[in-house]
């Protein structure tokens, strides 16, 4: 491996950090963007469990919003209650833009990696074969071997920048389509929030409670 990486030149510097960067980002959004971990399956029931039975003081309130993005969009939403249904959306969609923001954290690095990658593997294949021309000019075509040879390293470069670049393409996709999914279960989660407490059935919250979101 390190003689390939030694005959492909200074060019595979650049291209092996672009697959260290792609994997770690790709390893930290796969940690970070879980379901479990972004919006928690049972967790709107237990906060609706909370209200209705008057259950919900500052403590529980403090662990909601720190919980996960959806318990921040569930506490926010609970703090403009009072304010009618269309003030509470509102804060909500302010928040969910905040939660948006943090969950495509790092995606325009691994979008750049996979667009970059390529480029520098096809710069090395571009510059390895100027230098074979230029030794076929200094020196003729008298070595047939030499000549396969020396496009053959020419061409190491791109494919190690393809190599780099097909995954993190591939991973870049599958955290947009996992944001766009977790997007949706956010609001679902929120709206359901929404129509519970503007419902014709008024749930009341105890004062200090809302204190403690603002």
């Amino acid at each position: 491996m390190f003689e390939i990486l030694k005959t492909g030149g200074w060019l595979m510097l650049p291209i092996v950090l672009c697959s260290i960067i792609a994997l770690a980002i790709s390893v930290e959004r796969l940690l970070a963007l879980r379901i479990s971990k972004i919006a928690p399956p049972h967790l709107l029931g237990e906060v609706w469990g909370w209200i209705k039975n008057n259950q919900l003081d500052t403590n529980k309130l403090r662990d909601l919003k720190q919980s996960s993005p959806l318990g921040l969009l569930l506490a926010t939403g609970i703090a403009n209650a009072k304010h009618g249904r269309v003030i509470m959306k509102e804060s909500l969609e302010e928040a969910a833009a905040v939660v948006v923001y943090g969950m495509e954290r790092y995606l325009n690095a691994l979008g750049t990696v996979a667009l970059v990658a390529p480029m520098l593997g096809l710069i090395g294949a571009v510059l390895g074969i100027i230098d074979v021309f230029s030794d076929i000019q200094s020196h003729g075509t008298g070595d047939p071997n030499a000549l396969a040879g020396g496009i053959s390293e020419a061409l190491i470069t791109t494919a190690a920048g393809l190599i780099v670049a097909v995954p993190a393409t591939i991973m870049h996709r599958f955290f947009n389509g996992r944001i766009t999914t977790l997007i949706v279960m956010l609001e679902q989660e929120s709206l359901k929030l929404v129509d519970a407490l503007q419902g014709d059935r008024k749930v009341e919250i105890k004062a200090d409670v809302i204190k403690e979101l603002r």
